[in-house]
């Protein structure tokens, strides 16, 4: 391993942090670097672009040592190309086939240069430990100590050990004001409440990540304060949600309570300064599904860790029958927060999810109970129409994740298996289109191929695009995918219209001012490290004021703006996914 990879990965396990690089940023922090690329660096068999952006008479570029003392590179740029996204023209500058290792930046003749870059292995890795440890800043209900959390350690947040039934959760057992404990978990997003709906495409994505990666996840090091037991970081970092998801669950009858919440979002403060009552508010039928989901398909990863997690398994797989059979009886329950708050008092004003249609839901739950318990009663939901649940994945779109499972696990499904061809052709055909229209893009990634991935959370589109490529590898070993997943990572980092690297901590001009809470509150200058910005939204429905307005430039680094800017589970967890996968399979790369 180079030595500069040694020293951040020396500091990411000591502290928690990723000092090396914040130290750079002070560099070049306010420059509008007109050479947008991955600001963490490429590996050195892999595709190497960087992007130019604005018109000029320049037609070379040069690959510079750190020093500038040397050119080590030199290439052509592309023909110039109109942005389908913005108004935006850019040139394209790939040096693919400069392969040393080293640090290097990138220069245009009277344009400038691009933020410093490193070429060699492990080149993602930093990015691939910080988006997981971000869960672990995450946690609800332990306090954050030095040791794991560097800089950024604080008390234990709210202990939900007093969570009060909300009259809209009510039921014979449980009537209105029964106190449940409801600790742990992971706060959803920028702001302090826990959703199960959420946590649902959230766990199953990790979860993957691990079923796909085992031997990876269980070598690799985040410094929480469980890395030292016989569990990887990736199961433990799980394992402290769906412990959580666990107690939202009514034992009475198997329904599951929507969410972890106070009555109203809390201000901008650290985690536990407020006293206000916790409740846990209606059941239903998308929140039930999505449990069932993940706890069918824990189960089978817990299995593996028997002996330190003893009847884990069985316990999470009972769970998950009792959640089918409560949504057998309420197939149609949705979670509409207008309609209680008619109803009930106090009124809930926090995060809905509030999805109404629950196909995807019974898929996904039907996918998982399947393969692990190998029931044909779980067969019969699954329809042959695989084109149908076949999308990038959303919190409210999930049968994709039941589609994943299905593929993973064909060779392994009983002897009446579904016929899964259809659904191998579906993918490879959306998967190749994709391919097929990214040398027309701007920034020649599989993101923005379309405005319509600008929206709330693109970052997470970019990802769980990602995450289908990589699945159409493992369908093929054609690394042509591989290379696609690889360019919106490249764009996650920095090769993308605004030229921010997109997780905090990370890169030479990334996030300082997110629309999280501990970061705003902290009293820090640096915000929470590992935490992915939402990104381009030109909804911009949080009212902030936005310097740009084109589907992929609508980003702006400021608090108020939680549009673009703010964090959230479900969108980290597929770039850990993304991220991991690639440090995992660089070998294949071309």
């Amino acid at each position: 391993m180079p030595a500069y990879f040694q020293t951040s990965l020396l500091k990411t396990l000591m502290t928690g942090c990723w000092m090396l690089i914040l130290s750079q940023r002070a560099y070049v922090q306010n420059l509008n670097a007109p050479v947008c690329l991955n600001q963490l660096g490429f590996y050195p068999s892999s595709p190497k672009t960087a992007v130019v952006k604005g018109e000029s008479s320049a037609t070379s570029f040069f690959v510079l040592s750190f020093d500038k003392r040397d050119t080590v590179f030199k290439g052509r740029l592309s023909d110039v190309i109109q942005s389908a996204n913005s108004s935006l023209k850019t040139r394209l500058a790939d040096f693919s086939n400069f392969q040393k290792s080293g640090r290097y930046v990138l220069g245009v003749e009277s344009l400038g240069e691009s933020y410093p870059f490193n070429i060699g292995q492990n080149v993602n890795h930093d990015a691939a430990a910080a988006a997981l440890k971000g869960f672990y800043y995450q946690r609800v209900s332990m306090p954050l100590e030095e040791p794991y959390a560097g800089k950024w350690k604080r008390p234990a947040g709210h202990p939900d050990d007093s969570v009060l039934i909300h009259p809209s959760a009510a039921s014979a057992s449980r009537p209105a004001g029964t106190v449940i404990a409801s600790p742990g978990g992971w706060y959803d997003a920028g702001d302090y409440n826990k959703y199960i709906v959420n946590s649902g495409i959230t766990v199953g994505t990790l979860l993957s990540a691990y079923e796909d990666f085992p031997k990876y996840f269980d070598k690799l090091n985040t410094n929480i304060p469980e890395s030292n037991d016989r569990i990887p970081d990736l199961v433990n970092e799980i394992l402290y949600n769906l412990r959580w998801m666990l107690t939202m669950q009514d034992l009475g009858d198997g329904g599951v309570y929507n969410k972890c919440t106070n009555a109203g979002f809390d201000g901008m403060v650290m985690p536990g300064v407020t006293k206000l009552p916790r409740y846990v508010v209606q059941k239903g039928t998308a929140a039930t599904l999505d449990f069932a989901a993940v706890m069918a398909q824990g189960a089978r990863v817990f299995a593996g860790f028997k002996k330190q997690l003893p009847g884990l398994a069985d316990s999470c797989l009972k769970a998950s029958g009792m959640a089918w059979n409560w949504a057998l009886m309420n197939p149609n329950l949705a979670y509409n927060q207008d309609s209680i708050n008619k109803i009930f008092e106090p009124k809930i004003t926090t995060g809905g999810y509030g999805d109404r249609r629950f196909d995807d839901e019974w898929f996904w739950a039907a996918a998982e109970l399947f393969i692990t318990t190998g029931d044909s009663k779980f067969a019969s939901p699954l329809s042959s129409n695989w084109n149908s649940y076949l999308y990038v994945p959303s919190w409210n779109q999930v049968g994709t994740l039941g589609l994943y499972s299905l593929l993973r696990f064909e060779k392994k499904l009983p002897a009446y298996q579904l016929r899964l061809d259809s659904a191998k052709a579906a993918l490879l055909k959306y998967a190749d289109g994709w391919i097929g229209n990214e040398q027309k893009s701007a920034f020649k990634t599989i993101m923005g191929q379309t405005s319509k991935d600008f929206v709330w959370g693109s970052n997470a589109v970019a990802a769980n695009q990602g995450i289908l490529l990589v699945r159409a590898w493992f369908e093929t070993k054609d690394r042509k995918y591989l290379d696609a997943a690889l360019s919106n990572l490249d764009y996650i980092l920095g090769r993308n219209a605004s030229g921010y690297c997109f997780v905090t901590g990370l890169g030479t001009k990334s996030p300082m001012h997110p629309h999280h809470r501990q970061s705003s509150a902290d009293g820090i200058v640096e915000p929470v490290p590992g935490l992915l910005a939402g990104g381009p939204n030109p909804g911009k429905q949080d009212g902030c004021k936005y310097e740009f307005s084109e589907p992929e430039t609508t980003y702006v680094d400021l608090e108020c703006s939680y549009a673009s800017n703010e964090i959230a589970i479900n969108w980290n967890a597929p770039l850990v996914y993304l991220a991991n996968a690639l440090e995992a399979l660089q070998g294949n790369l071309r």
